[in-house]
């Protein structure tokens, strides 16, 4: 295991009753799904990358829905909050799910039938006119995570995408996308990479590229360094233009970072000038291109390799009305840096 994979229980922070778990998760997921309808809005990317930020996004939305049925009535564990710049749930969650539902039968054998847990609940509500107990509510909740989740539209930790043709782009007439959560920043990011290739047919190809994303562009580097790892170990691929989206962090009431954006947010809500449910998206793009070639290797064994230039890492910041009013007086140097004014999305309502 690289160094980087490494999680200590020094990197995060738990919820520790419903109440948190029910404000986290309408944050979270309100945030997601705000964060694509702007992206669209504002042209962020184009219309087929944003097809993907979407595919990508209801992954994690789907997953942050397994860990809410998950973790609401179990009074035992308790899920973590990323603390390293983040908001997002730790990946040591995303795995946790997984190994769940890899060891399905082996759970369900040991819960009570559907059906007789229903019996039980119109007893306790009807007959004695008491409310279910907590242990019943848990293993209720346990038995619809394991009978509704689906391993296969699970968040994994690399997610891989199709490499598709793309018309009247001669150049680079192919893209292919991914998706991984780095473990070092427990952060979603999404990249984009067009091509060409040398010679055949673009069948040929799908798997070595495939697997080489999976191998050498799997978590956060500099731009320019993760295309020329891709294009040192793909002889027949000629990579024309890579982006990198960082989504995160989620500034809001759970984060325990040290930025600027989140610390203003936390201590407006302290003082009642913004609601618990206030939140910010910062999104970070990186993207280089190739402006040439060089040969590189011996005499006998040359490689042509792509010369990267990259643009001027973008930065944005999404966030309700009120909640940007709060930034512009707390962090002005913060909000003049930004490649933008801030977007504007909807408030949440707790």
């Amino acid at each position: 295991m690289a160094l980087n994979q490494i999680i200590t229980p020094l990197d995060s922070a738990v919820l520790e009753n419903k109440e948190q778990y029910s404000v986290y998760f309408k944050i979270v997921q309100h945030a997601l799904k705000e964060l694509t309808a702007a992206i669209t809005k504002n042209k962020i990317c184009n219309v087929l990358e944003i097809s993907y930020v979407e595919q990508y996004g209801e992954l994690l939305t789907y997953s942050l829905e397994a860990f809410r049925i998950k973790y609401l009535f179990d009074e035992e564990e308790k899920m973590k909050i990323d603390l390293t710049e983040s908001g997002f749930p730790s990946y040591m969650e995303f795995r946790y799910l997984i190994n769940d539902l890899e060891l399905k039968k082996e759970h369900m054998s040991k819960l009570p039938e559907l059906s007789s847990l229903k019996a039980s609940f119109l007893e306790s509500l009807l007959r004695y006119k008491e409310p279910v107990s907590a242990t019943k509510m848990a293993q209720a909740a346990s038995v619809i995570y394991y009978n509704t989740v689906n391993e296969k539209f699970i968040y994994k930790r690399f997610v891989q995408g199709k490499v598709v043709k793309i018309e009247n782009d001669e150049k680079a007439p192919y893209l292919v996308s991914w998706s991984f959560y780095d473990v070092t920043f427990n952060r979603p990011f999404i990249c984009f990479m067009y091509f060409n290739i040398k010679k055949g047919d673009i069948e040929e190809y799908k798997e070595e590229i495939y697997d080489t994303l999976r191998k050498v562009a799997d978590r956060d580097m500099p731009v320019d360094m993760m295309a020329y790892a891709i294009d040192k170990k793909l002889e027949d691929i000629i990579p024309q233009r890579l982006s990198i989206m960082d989504m995160g962090p989620l500034h809001n009431v759970f984060a325990k970072d040290e930025l600027e954006v989140t610390h203003a947010i936390i201590d407006n809500i302290v003082k009642k000038s913004l609601t618990l449910g206030s939140y910010a998206i910062s999104i970070r793009m990186e993207s280089c291109f190739s402006s040439g070639t060089i040969s590189e290797g011996s005499l006998f064994n040359k490689q042509q390799l792509q010369i990267w230039e990259t643009k001027k890492t973008e930065k944005y910041l999404l966030c309700p009305h009120r909640v940007m009013q709060v930034l512009y007086d707390a962090v002005p140097e913060y909000i003049n840096n930004l490649s933008t004014q801030p977007i504007e999305i909807p408030s949440l309502e707790l």
